[in-house]
């Protein structure tokens, strides 16, 4: 029997866990602080796992947690995921994380490889089958010179006045529109403001979208020889200019101002405001879109390769996309690790080392097959969608 500790039992760790769960050679154990997330967990798959309660804040709590682990998956808040992680790679666990931490866990690698540690970083929808996927198709085209990720939680029913409803923490939605966006241009890494360069794409089942800049790149910035690369999150038309005029007014700022005699932080109050006015109405559910594109000459020729991905929220299983599409990626690369078929030296790795080894891209592509999720490519260029907002031409600055 093999054991995996799952550390989080938030909305995505806990599809993880009941998702690995269903193997009969695998015993699952979930690890959380919150009382009533894991007595939701016990009462609703108790059968197949196991609950511990832990505070993951806490070095020696975290090694206690996962001592008796074969392999470990990730799944705290990204602000907790670093700590965490230092704590695995002390206890000798392989693991798989999800955190999606702001820090470079590079520096992790030389601890991972003194201890034997395999440790897969970042892989989830995107991060992760992004990574893999864009990779995938810049090995395939002899010479690519663009790759362009336009990927965006959504959901399925639009709302005035934002058009807009967070199936994970208002919080971290807001970060992504206040990071500054790195892409890659001419080989160099340059810097653009989240939200800036809107443009409109067409996707088939959903309509028409808008695009923006988003700091998403991550790894790919290091890992991948592709002279333009940019991530571009989705969303639909007309929210990213609310957005930023929210922004650019002081809503989401952090330092405090004073009102009468309180002193208030504007973006705790937003936080607190979007809480309600981004909340997701029970059974509505929501959409998962991702295209990645790459450019370039192959054959002779100019070429485009292309991934297209489209889910929704599962009326079966009451489970959200966004979910699904981050969860099952990790818990199928967990299996692989766990069963060898990961093949990778000790160290930190990124998703997209999986896009080298054609064999464990497709068990990993077919496990997510087998579970709805099916990315289509293709090598036809769809039709350009009318615009509705155009970009802004904005100075490029040297990162």
């Amino acid at each position: 029997m093999h054991r995996i500790t799952v550390l989080g039992g938030g909305l995505v760790g806990s599809v993880m866990a009941r998702d690995l769960a269903r193997d009969d050679d695998i015993h699952v154990t979930v690890v959380d602080a919150d009382h009533q997330r894991l007595q939701r967990i016990a009462r609703e798959d108790g059968a197949r796992l196991s609950t511990l309660h832990a505070d993951l804040r806490d070095a020696e709590q975290v090694r206690n947690a996962v001592r008796d682990a074969d392999a470990v998956v990730g799944a705290v808040p990204g602000w907790l995921g670093y700590q965490v992680l230092e704590q695995v790679i002390e206890a000798s666990k392989p693991f798989v994380d999800i955190s999606f931490m702001p820090q470079d866990p590079r520096p992790l690698d030389a601890a991972a490889r003194d201890k034997g540690v395999v440790g897969l970083v970042d892989m989830g929808v995107a991060p992760g089958m992004s990574n893999i996927l864009a990779t995938r198709l810049a090995l395939d085209m002899q010479k690519p010179r663009d790759l362009r990720i336009y990927v965006g939680g959504l959901p399925q029913v639009r709302r005035w006045p934002f058009q807009y409803a967070a199936v994970f923490s208002p919080a971290d939605v807001i970060e992504e529109y206040t990071r500054p966006a790195r892409l890659i241009e001419n080989g160099q890494v340059v810097t653009r403001p989240a939200l800036s360069e809107i443009e409109t794409l067409d996707f088939e089942g959903v309509g028409t979208l808008e695009a923006f800049n988003s700091d998403g790149l991550r790894s790919l910035m290091w890992t991948l020889q592709v002279p333009n690369m940019k991530e571009k999150t989705l969303r639909y038309p007309g929210h990213g200019e609310m957005m930023r005029m929210l922004r650019d007014t002081g809503y989401f700022a952090k330092q405090s101002v004073r009102v009468g005699q309180v002193d208030v932080r504007p973006l705790d109050l937003t936080l607190k405001l979007f809480e309600t006015a981004w909340m997701m109405p029970v059974g509505e559910g929501d959409v998962t879109v991702m295209r990645i594109e790459v450019e370039g000459e192959h054959e002779g020729k100019s070429a485009y390769f292309a991934y297209d991905l489209h889910d929704r929220f599962d009326l079966q299983t009451q489970t959200t996309s966004m979910a699904r599409t981050t969860g099952f990626p990790c818990a199928l690369a967990t299996r692989l690790l766990l069963r060898r078929q990961l093949p990778l030296e000790p160290g930190i790795h990124f998703p997209e080392a999986v896009a080298r080894h054609p064999k464990t891209l497709d068990n990993l592509i077919e496990g997510l097959r087998q579970r709805g999720i099916s990315f289509q490519r293709k090598t036809e260029k769809p039709a350009a969608a009318t615009p509705t907002t155009t970009p802004r031409k904005l100075p490029t600055i040297p990162c």
